[in-house]
């Protein structure tokens, strides 16, 4: 699979892979993934499983920020 970015990624490529192939799966593309390949799906079924990764993963950055802001600041 290509890399996009170049910059550092959150999570290893591992991670991200056994991700995306989970919601494949909720959405019911792995069989049509698995037959053609990521290279040959449509982008209208790609941005879905895109969607709801990065979805998921801003509730996920922001539930970490909010915990470490929290850690930061001062007891009252």
């Amino acid at each position: 699979m290509a890399k996009w970015t170049n910059g550092p990624s959150v999570l290893p490529n591992t991670v991200r892979d056994r991700f995306k192939y989970e919601v494949a799966s909720e959405l019911g593309l792995l069989d049509e993934i698995e037959q053609k390949g990521w290279a040959d799906m449509p982008t209208r079924q790609l941005g879905r499983i895109g969607g709801k990764i990065g979805g998921n993963m801003v509730k996920v950055m922001i539930r970490m920020a909010e915990e470490s802001m929290a850690a930061q600041s001062p007891k009252r």
